[in-house]
């Protein structure tokens, strides 16, 4: 390559960065407004609030998201319940970790099993699909401590459970 194509690939990268300023806002600027839109509803005496996560871990944010909706809803005050079945029984899995069980490859590969383990301490329900399980080869007894396993035929029946107490429900799924 010539030297003068290199000076100018060199003068246009100095002219694109110039462009626009970087950054073009000082960190801690408010780019979006704070106005709450709905009431911060609370639960009244012994209403539930039942998640259901078909989704798989880390393949989107629908089970991360869905594990902290339940966890809000439990701090709001709702009996919440998470039920993972399909390929979301994965998201229960205590051995999560490269390159041993607990340690984080990359930022956040532990968030699921953190903020589980978070839920359930603070009184959250976790039940989870045996046949979901099954379908991906995981072992039962490698669910994080506290997670609850469940017979197949039991997500139908816990949905009608919870639909007859009134719960709200909350159905994620992953394509």
């Amino acid at each position: 390559m010539s030297d003068d194509i290199e000076t100018t690939i060199q003068e246009n990268i100095a002219k694109s960065i110039a462009e626009i300023p970087h950054p073009s806002l000082p960190k801690g600027s408010n780019i979006y407004g704070s106005t709450k839109i709905f009431p911060d509803y609370q639960a009244e005496p012994g209403q539930s609030y039942l998640t259901l996560v078909h989704g798989i871990a880390h393949e989107s944010s629908v089970s991360f998201v869905a594990i902290l909706q339940a966890t809000r809803a439990l701090r709001k005050g709702y009996e919440s319940v998470l039920y993972f079945y399909g390929p979301g029984a994965m998201n229960a899995m205590a051995t999560r970790g490269f390159p041993t069980t607990g340690d984080s490859a990359f930022p956040g590969e532990q968030n699921i099993n953190n903020s589980l383990e978070t839920f359930i301490k603070e009184g959250g329900t976790v039940f989870v699909c045996r046949f979901g399980l099954s379908l991906h080869g995981l072992r039962e007894e490698d669910l994080i401590e506290g997670c609850i396993p469940c017979h197949p035929l039991d997500v139908q029946d816990a949905l009608i459970h919870y639909a007859n107490k009134g719960a709200i429900i909350n159905s994620t799924y992953n394509l």
